[in-house]
C-alpha cells in the first residue's frame, strides 16, 4: 500500500515528444469499459488530480491521482474506496455528444438525459435526485431543480467539451465533501491552462473540430493560454456545439432532439509566492432547445432557454517541506436561469396557453476550506485533514400562467458543516481512516415556514496489503441529506386537469421533514500487477461489494379522502382514491449490489471489464418488500483493443449489455416504465499523425439498436458515424491516440 501522496508544488507537469508517442491509444471505446484505463498523457493535472509518475526504459507510465475519497491525494487504484476516474486522454478519445456520455460504463453509475433536453441526472448505486449525488463543477455545488411528474429533482448543465477530468465515488463514504452525499460525489474539472502550453512555452492553442451523421451533429472549440513570466496564466476559450433531431434504431426521427450550445470559459492562475497559488474562475454555459413532458404527438412543448453561470475564486498552498500545512479553498457562485415559453399544447391550469412564460432560477453561494497537517509516530505515518463548508440555495420560480412554481416552491436553504479526518499508514501493509463530519442546515419558503436539523456523521477504514499486489479494505460510513426546499415545503392546491373541473388534490407541506441518513457497509479489493505474464504488461482491477441503509427515506405519499376531480350538475362522476400529497419519511429503504472495473493490458493488445449488479427494496414503512424505482438495470461492457504502427493506430470494440427492467423490478406506484433488454456494440479508431495532430474516429451503436435508457421517455440514437480532429499550436501535445494503461 502506498503512502499518502503530497502535493507537489503549483507548477505545471509534461511529457517530452518521445514520450507522449509511446503512449498513445485509442481510449474512446477502452474508457467506456474501464473508465480508469487511460492515463492524463501530456496534460497537467488540476489541482487534487495530479499524476504520479513512474519511469521505464521505454516510456513514462502515469496513475491518476484523485483527493475525492479523502481530500488527500493518493492514485486512484490505492484509493481505499469504490471511485472511477478519467482523464483528458479518457474524454477527448471518447468523443462525447451529451454530458451522459462523460460516464458511459462507469460501475454503479448512471447519467439519465433525456434526447428532448440537455440537463443531466446522476443515479449512484440507486439513489438521485434532491442532491443524494453531489455534483460538483470547478469547485461550485450545482443543486438545480425543476420537478414536473417524476422528474427534474435535481440536473445540472455542463458542456462536455470543456470537461478535463471526471472523478466520482461511490457511497456515502466521502462525507466530508458536505451534506447531501448519500449516494455519492461527482466532481468535474474544466480544461485549464496548463491543458494546452508545453513545458518551456509561454502560450498554446488547441483547436477542436468533430462532425456526426446522425442528425447530423457538429461540435468546434477553441481555447488559448499564455504564461506570463512563471507566475501569471491566463486562459480563454469556447466551444459550440450542433445538434438536430436524430434518427432511433427503427430510423424514425426523435422529435425535440436538437439543440444548439454555446460555452465560453476564462481563467487567470497567480503565483503570489512561492508555494502560492490563487486561480480565478468564470464560466457560461448557453443552451437552446424544446422539450416535452411526454414522448407523445398531443404533449405539452416548450422553448427552453438554460444559462449556466459559475464564477469561483480557489486558493492553496502547498509545500512539500512544510508538514503543518497542505491548504485548499474556494469561495463561489453558480446561478441556473432557466426560461421557458410553452409553444404546443391544450390550454389549462397546470401549463397555461401558448405563449405563457415561466421562470426557474436558483442561485448558490457556498465556500470549501480543509488543511492537512503529518506526523509521525514510531512506525506510523498521519495525515489530520480538518476544514469545513457551506452553501446557500436561493431559489425564485416564475410561472404565473400554470404550476410550474406550485410544484417548485420559492425559498431559502442553508447547508454546512465542519469534519476531521485521521489517515494512517503503519509501514506498508495497513491503512486507517476514521473521520467525523458535523453537519447543520435550515430553510423556509417565502412564506416564512421552514424547517432545520443537525448531525454527526462517523466514517471509519481499514485497509490491509498482505502483498504489494493485493489491497483488502472494509469501511462503515454515514452520510445525511437534509431536505430540500421543494420537498419540505411544496403547498397549494393542484389545478384541475380541463377548464371546469375541481381540484384532484392538494400539496401539503412538511415542515417537520427529517433528514435522510445513509448506513453505508463496503468490503473491496484493489489489484495491482505489473508484468504478470510478458514484461511490460499490466493488471489493474477494483472490486467491492456494498449494503447502503437508507433511515428516514423521502417519498412522495398521498393519502386522504378521495377527491372529486370531475362534477357536472351536483354529481360527481370521477375521483382521484386520494385528495393530498406531501413528502413523507414513510420507508426505510436497502441498497445493496457489487461492482467491478479492471483492465489487463499487454501494450500490442488490451482487454477491458467493468460492470454492476444492484438491487434495491423498502425495508420498513407501509411498502416493505417493494423494489425502489431507481434501481438502475445490471449492466456489464467488455473492451477489446489493438495497437498498431509503433501504437500512433488503435483500434478498440466495445459490447454493452443492459439487463430488462421487467414490471416485476419496479414498485406499484412507479412513474417509470419497464424496458427491455438491449446490446451496444460500438467500434473505435484513432491515429496519432505527430505529437500535435490526432485523427479519430468512431461508429456508435453499429447494429443500429432500438433502445430506450431505463427512466428516459425517448429513445436513444441508433447508428451513429462521427470523426474527429485535434491540433495543437505552440507546442503542445495533443492527448494520445494509445492510452496508457497503468491502474
Amino acid at each position: 500500500m502506498n503512502e499518502t501522496v503530497r502535493r507537489a508544488p503549483a507548477m505545471p507537469f509534461r511529457m517530452n515528444a518521445r514520450s507522449a508517442a509511446a503512449l498513445g491509444v485509442s481510449l474512446a471505446a477502452l474508457a467506456v469499459a474501464t473508465p480508469a484505463l487511460a492515463q492524463q498523457a501530456t496534460t497537467a493535472a488540476p489541482a487534487g488530480t495530479a499524476a504520479a509518475v513512474v519511469a521505464t526504459d521505454q516510456y513514462i507510465e502515469l496513475d491518476p491521482i484523485t483527493v475525492i475519497a479523502t481530500r488527500i491525494q493518493q492514485t486512484w487504484i490505492d484509493t481505499l474506496a469504490a471511485v472511477s476516474v478519467r482523464r483528458p486522454d479518457d474524454i477527448q478519445q471518447l468523443m462525447p455528444t451529451t454530458t451522459a456520455d462523460l460516464f458511459r460504463g462507469m460501475p454503479g453509475v448512471t447519467a439519465i438525459e433525456n434526447p428532448n433536453s440537455t440537463q443531466t441526472a446522476i443515479n449512484i448505486r440507486g439513489l438521485q435526485d434532491f442532491g443524494r449525488v453531489a455534483v460538483i463543477v470547478d469547485g461550485a455545488r450545482q443543486n438545480f431543480t425543476q420537478l414536473g411528474h417524476g422528474n427534474g429533482a435535481g440536473t445540472f448543465f455542463v458542456e462536455p467539451g470543456l470537461i478535463s477530468t471526471v472523478d466520482v465515488v461511490r457511497g456515502p463514504v466521502s462525507n466530508i465533501y458536505g451534506s447531501g452525499a448519500i449516494g455519492g460525489v461527482v466532481m468535474l474539472q474544466t480544461k485549464d491552462a496548463n491543458d494546452i502550453i508545453a513545458p518551456g512555452k509561454t502560450w498554446g492553442i488547441e483547436a477542436n473540430a468533430e462532425g456526426g451523421s446522425n442528425g447530423p451533429m457538429g461540435f468546434g472549440s477553441l481555447f488559448g493560454a499564455t504564461r506570463i513570466g512563471q507566475n501569471v496564466d491566463l486562459f480563454v476559450g469556447g466551444t459550440y456545439r450542433s445538434q438536430d433531431d436524430f434518427k432511433d434504431g427503427n430510423g424514425d426521427t426523435v422529435p425535440n432532439s436538437a439543440h444548439d450550445d454555446w460555452t465560453g470559459i476564462a481563467k487567470v492562475t497567480v503565483r503570489p509566492a512561492d508555494f502560492h497559488e490563487v486561480k480565478l474562475s468564470f464560466m457560461n454555459y448557453d443552451s437552446s432547445y424544446t422539450t416535452a413532458s411526454e414522448a407523445t404527438a398531443t404533449s405539452t412543448q416548450y422553448s427552453t432557454d438554460v444559462q449556466n453561470t459559475t464564477a469561483s475564486v480557489a486558493w492553496n498552498y502547498s509545500n512539500p517541506d512544510d508538514n503543518l500545512f497542505d491548504w485548499r479553498s474556494s469561495v463561489y457562485w453558480n446561478r441556473v436561469d432557466q426560461d421557458q415559453v410553452k409553444t404546443f399544447g391544450s390550454s389549462n391550469a397546470i401549463t397555461g396557453k401558448v405563449g405563457d412564460p415561466r421562470n426557474f432560477q436558483i442561485d448558490t453561494v457556498g465556500f470549501d476550506a480543509n488543511n492537512t497537517s503529518r506526523f509521525t509516530t514510531g512506525s506510523w505515518a498521519h495525515a489530520v485533514t480538518y476544514g469545513g463548508d457551506y452553501f446557500h440555495d436561493d431559489v425564485d420560480n416564475t410561472d404565473n400562467y400554470g404550476f410550474g412554481a406550485g410544484y417548485n416552491p420559492s425559498g431559502e436553504r442553508g447547508v454546512g458543516g465542519a469534519f476531521v479526518q485521521l489517515k494512517s499508514n503503519y509501514s506498508t501493509w495497513l491503512e486507517t481512516i476514521a473521520a467525523l463530519r458535523y453537519d447543520a442546515y435550515s430553510l423556509s419558503s417565502d412564506n416564512s415556514s421552514g424547517t432545520s436539523g443537525d448531525r454527526f456523521s462517523p466514517k471509519f477504514t481499514v485497509g490491509v496489503t498482505p502483498w504489494d499486489w493485493l489491497t483488502v479494505y472494509a469501511t462503515y460510513a454515514e452520510g445525511y441529506r437534509a431536505p430540500s426546499v421543494t420537498e419540505a415545503l411544496v403547498s397549494g392546491a393542484h389545478p384541475a386537469f380541463f377548464t371546469g373541473g375541481l381540484t384532484p388534490f392538494s400539496f401539503v407541506p412538511n415542515p417537520n421533514l427529517k433528514p435522510e441518513v445513509g448506513k453505508n457497509k463496503e468490503i473491496g479489493v484493489n489489484i495491482k500487477k505489473d508484468g504478470l505474464f510478458v514484461a511490460g504488461d499490466k493488471l489493474r482491477i477494483k472490486a467491492n461489494y456494498y449494503q447502503n441503509d437508507v433511515d428516514d427515506y423521502i417519498e412522495l405519499m398521498t393519502f386522504g379522502d378521495p377527491a372529486c376531480i370531475y362534477s357536472m350538475r351536483g354529481r360527481c362522476y370521477a375521483y382521484n382514491s386520494y385528495s393530498l400529497a406531501q413528502y413523507q419519511n414513510v420507508d426505510e429503504a436497502r441498497l445493496r449490489g457489487f461492482e467491478f472495473e479492471g483492465s489487463y493490458d499487454a501494450r500490442t493488445w488490451f482487454l477491458g471489464l467493468a460492470g454492476q449488479t444492484t438491487d434495491g427494496k423498502v425495508t420498513a414503512g407501509e411498502n416493505v418488500g417493494q423494489p425502489l424505482s431507481t434501481i438502475p438495470p445490471d449492466q456489464i461492457s467488455t473492451t477489446l483493443g489493438f495497437r498498431f504502427l509503433d501504437e500512433k493506430l488503435t483500434i478498440a470494440a466495445r459490447w454493452t449489455a443492459v439487463a430488462a427492467m421487467k414490471a416485476s423490478d419496479l414498485p406499484d406506484s412507479s412513474v417509470y416504465d419497464p424496458t427491455p433488454s438491449f446490446n451496444i456494440v460500438s467500434l473505435y479508431a484513432g491515429y496519432q499523425f505527430n505529437e500535435s495532430t490526432l485523427l479519430r474516429f468512431s461508429v456508435e451503436n453499429l447494429l443500429d439498436e432500438q433502445y430506450t435508457q431505463y427512466q428516459n421517455f425517448l429513445p436513444s440514437a441508433g447508428l451513429t458515424v462521427k470523426a474527429g480532429l485535434t491540433v495543437r499550436f505552440g507546442g503542445g501535445e495533443v492527448a494520445s491516440a494509445a492510452p496508457l494503461i497503468t491502474k
